[in-house]
């Protein structure tokens, strides 16, 4: 017997012996198999459920004011008269608002911010805009960031169904003040400035106006 077909023989012996083995150890599947049924879980098995209580704290109110204060009541009946209303989108508006009326305060251009301003905080700002102007004063200013933001105070009024909600924001500026000669006269290029506002937002729960308005600041 030649060299090759001995080899060839040799190898088919291994390769018969492995398949017999392979089945002997993992079995064979022929046609169509019922899967296992799934495991049920054990009757008492309680560290996997979760289970709501109704009437208990609301994490949208709590997240942000204590559970026992009068913020927290405020809350609570803004939500009773709002169902959707949401504590943490209110906050992350607050939050853009804050971005786009202090630019446009800083810049002198309160247009596109103009509907969101209560008439007497408008026409305050719009009285500084107009001082800097007539002093010649140029503000070149960039906005950072806002490093902290807190839920002061909430509270609502039943009768007339008026919410107001004050934040408290630590926001980071880089401001420059110029005069009509292009000297600078306050802050410095590139430095970090930072503000502590306080500012006042209100609206009327239930109503098609969804907008919520600045109508106080202060430090």
């Amino acid at each position: 017997m030649s060299s090759p077909i001995l080899q060839l023989l040799v190898l088919a012996g291994i390769a018969i012996f492995l398949i017999l083995r392979l089945r002997s150890v993992l079995g064979t599947r022929e046609g169509y198999e019922k899967p296992p049924a799934p495991t049920q879980p054990h009757a008492d098995t309680r560290s996997s459920t979760f289970e709501v209580i109704e009437g208990g704290p609301d994490p949208d109110i709590t997240d942000h004011v204590a559970e026992d204060s009068q913020a927290a009541r405020a809350l609570a009946q803004m939500k009773a008269v709002e169902p959707h209303f949401n504590v943490a989108e209110f906050l992350t508006g607050a939050r853009a608002a804050y971005e786009m009326i202090l630019m446009g305060f800083e810049k002198g251009d309160l247009s596109e911010v103009k509907d969101f301003l209560a008439e007497d905080v408008h026409d305050s700002f719009a009285e500084v805009i107009a001082a800097r102007e007539q002093q010649g004063l140029t503000v070149e200013a960039e906005f950072v960031g806002v490093r902290e933001m807190t839920l002061n105070a909430a509270e609502f009024d039943p009768k007339t169904q008026t919410a107001e909600m004050t934040v408290r924001f630590l926001g980071q500026i880089i401001q420059v003040v110029r005069d009509a000669s292009g000297d600078i006269v306050e802050g410095e290029p590139g430095k970090v400035k930072t503000l502590k506002d306080s500012w006042t937002f209100e609206r009327k729960m239930g109503s098609d106006d969804l907008n919520w308005y600045l109508v106080a600041t202060g430090e």
